[in-house]
């Protein structure tokens, strides 16, 4: 079974978390009906739409229990056993085990629960890098322990080399994430950055290329990792190259996870061994509640530990103890195979978008992303998103690599199964969602603007197309119910 873990959904519990959640509820209305309201809209608009976007999933009913507790109310910086508040016992049980948990799923000698999102967990990296590689050494050359026993004289010098390091991240156009240096965010802001991309031709990952540029570049940091590149990546390639240059290779696991997780990326693809820090999500395909986890080598740990004070403020507890549900989860068999459903259902929905005439990056998949480059069907991705919202096929737009669209119309849709994939969809499922998605797609045209010149935002759906993709769609997502089981009155 794929969908949402076998016994943790059996009819009675089923049952149980319908009362809990009538409850939960009722008790919000009695507050804020609005609130209220909208969470049980939420419910129904999910459970009747195509939900295809690769960074979201389904999280169990467990899962989702666990983050509405008293656990929400405690203050606990600080690390296990060494917290500046008291009464956090508790909360270091919690803790414990989901690194507990983090560490025995992936195979890290070190985990860190607290980050509260991928971009914390990223940070915390970064810096836990530099504090490492730059603010260690430095300090011991200047016999201090900490940066509290430098003079300002020294300390300004310190901040400087801390801030002026280099940073080498795969760009956002051939699939990379805002944290890996692109320049608005705070990662481009913080490193001296260069980028590397893919082929022009076949828009694989080029290692060699990315190899010239390391030894060009000569990087402190090198971030391996994507949240729209369609392929595998090997991470002892890119740890050779690190190597190489003498570089710590950081890896940004986010989108697949539960890949990981489930087996799916072993070897040279799994990155836990290869790379000195690691960083993930614990949402999309790892199927928990929204927040951040650090890996980590022996070596970085006593750095990555100061993820509080020197990134993170307090920990969100119940978050943690929802992390520590979640990959207590990932470790039951049953996730593996879970996890080689999402990626050969990814495949399944790649042949079904190419042999109707779909054209996607780098021609394929063999992760959860399928990249749909809209332009054969004369779209931006903006309009292409919307025409498919207006169907109940949820998407978001993405560049592709060279995108002549730039990144807010954008000329590709990006597809990820992992969600489906929990709600028990197939092979044949999904190559009926590659027919609807082409319909819509060939049905719809681009608008105009005020001036009467062509845009790029506006498009016009032929009459009856979303009427009809959302009852073929119906079919389907009544077969593969979301939480089976749970009903609110």
């Amino acid at each position: 079974m794929t969908g949402l873990t076998p016994d943790a959904h059996a009819p009675s519990l089923a049952k149980i978390a319908s009362s809990a959640y009538d409850s939960i509820l009722e008790v919000i209305g009695s507050v804020e009906p609005r609130i209220a309201d909208a969470t049980r809209q939420e419910l129904t608009d999910q459970r009747g739409s195509l939900k295809l976007i690769a960074s979201e999933n389904y999280a169990s009913l467990p899962v989702l229990l666990t983050m509405g507790t008293w656990f929400s109310d405690k203050y606990a910086e600080g690390t296990i056993g060494h917290r500046f508040y008291a009464g956090c016992q508790n909360v270091d049980t919690v803790e414990a085990v989901a690194a507990e948990h983090a560490r025995e799923l992936f195979g890290a000698p070190y985990a860190y629960a607290q980050p509260h999102s991928g971009i914390d967990a990223n940070l915390t990296a970064f810096w836990a890098i530099l504090a490492h590689r730059v603010e260690g050494p430095e300090l011991e050359k200047l016999g201090a322990k900490n940066v509290n026993e430098l003079s300002d004289a020294d300390w300004e010098e310190l901040r400087g080399k801390l801030g002026n390091q280099r940073l080498l991240g795969m760009s956002l156009d051939s699939g990379g994430h805002l944290t890996h240096g692109f320049r608005p965010n705070i990662s481009g802001k913080m490193f001296h950055q260069q980028q590397y991309g893919t082929d022009p031709t076949t828009q694989l990952l080029d290692y060699d290329a990315v190899r010239a540029k390391a030894h060009e570049f000569k990087p402190l940091i090198i971030v391996a990792g994507y949240s729209a590149y369609p392929r595998r990546v090997n991470f002892a390639k890119m740890r050779e190259i690190a190597d190489e240059v003498g570089a710590t290779l950081m890896v940004d696991m986010a989108h697949f996870a539960g890949l990981v997780a489930g087996k799916v990326f072993t070897g040279d693809e799994d990155p836990v061994p290869h790379a000195h820090v690691t960083t993930t999500t614990t949402h999309k395909s790892l199927r928990g509640p929204r927040g951040g986890l650090v890996l980590a080598q022996e070596e970085y740990a006593p750095s990555v530990d100061r993820g509080c004070p020197l990134v993170l403020g307090g920990p969100l507890s119940h978050m943690m103890a929802a992390k520590a549900v979640a990959l207590a989860e990932a470790r039951r068999p049953d996730f593996q195979t879970y996890a080689q459903s999402i990626a050969d259902n990814a495949q399944s929905l790649a042949e079904g978008l190419l042999k109707r005439g779909g054209k996607l990056v780098t021609g394929g998949t063999d992760n959860h992303i399928v990249l749909l480059d809209v332009t054969s069907f004369g779209l931006t991705g903006r309009q292409a998103e919307s025409a498919l919202l207006d169907a109940g096929v949820v998407t978001n737009r993405n560049s592709v690599p060279q995108d002549p669209n730039g990144a807010w119309y954008t000329s590709g849709v990006r597809i990820g199964t992992p969600a489906l994939t929990t709600r028990g969809f197939g092979h044949d499922e999904f190559d009926k969602v590659a027919e609807l998605m082409v319909e819509v797609l060939s049905n719809t045209q681009p608008g105009q603007t005020k001036a009467g010149g062509p845009s790029k935002a506006t498009y016009v759906l032929a009459d009856g197309v979303a009427d009809r993709v959302k009852a073929q769609s119906a079919e389907m997502l009544d077969k593969h119910p979301l939480y089976p089981g749970l009903e609110l009155t």
